[in-house]
């Protein structure tokens, strides 16, 4: 009975959370301004019908960033991929699993015209409890769970965006191609705080 309280007890917060963040429209539109470079942006994905997708775009919209036609000039951003990963974290006496956490991660590459591209990954992390007598609710409790880590994943791709301010006013996509007096005056003037950099990206034009 304690579970089957304490699960209940989660799901009616995460209802209650997922109405929250959806009644504010989740934008934080004045902590993350995108630099003007990428007010125009052409949006290309994986998959262009889904869901995550189409949160990006959402969020994009919501902050004020116009999405537009791919062309040569154009700035783009490209939904390279998506996944959920799951791992028990506790089990019951009969060894069932009791609580599991799961992982959205998403990779993403932003191309600017004649600076050149970079690609990046955000990874959203959440548990919930698996009460195996009520199986229903778990399933469509996970699945707003799943969402809820989509539109928090699309909102970090908003952020990175900002950062790229330092890349735009340096004239290089890549950062570590800088002096360090160049690096740590960028930083202090722009705010930046752990850039993510994917080891595979592409070397930025000299």
């Amino acid at each position: 009975m304690r579970l089957i309280s304490l699960s209940s007890l989660k799901a009616t917060f995460v209802v209650l959370t997922v109405s929250l963040l959806s009644a504010c429209g989740f934008h934080l539109r004045g902590d993350y301004s995108v630099p003007e470079e990428l007010n125009k942006i052409s949006v290309s994905s994986y998959d262009q019908y889904s869901t995550f997708t189409r949160m990006v775009k959402s969020q994009l919209r919501m902050s004020n960033v116009e999405i537009v036609a791919p062309t040569s000039k154009t700035p783009n951003l490209h939904l390279l991929s998506e996944s959920v990963n799951e791992r028990t974290l506790s089990l019951y006496q009969n060894t069932r699993a009791a609580e599991k956490e799961l992982t959205f991660n998403a990779s993403y590459r932003v191309t600017i015209p004649e600076l050149g591209d970079k690609t990046f990954t955000t990874s959203v992390t959440r548990s919930y409890l698996d009460n195996p007598l009520t199986a229903l609710a778990k399933s469509v409790e996970r699945d707003m769970i799943e969402d809820e880590m989509r539109k928090l994943a699309a909102s970090q791709i908003l952020r990175q965006m900002a950062r790229l301010k330092a890349n735009i006013a340096a004239n290089s996509m890549n950062l570590e191609d800088l002096e360090e007096v160049q690096v740590k005056e960028l930083e202090k003037q722009y705010n930046i705080k752990n850039v993510e950099v994917s080891p595979d990206s592409t070397e930025s034009a000299q």
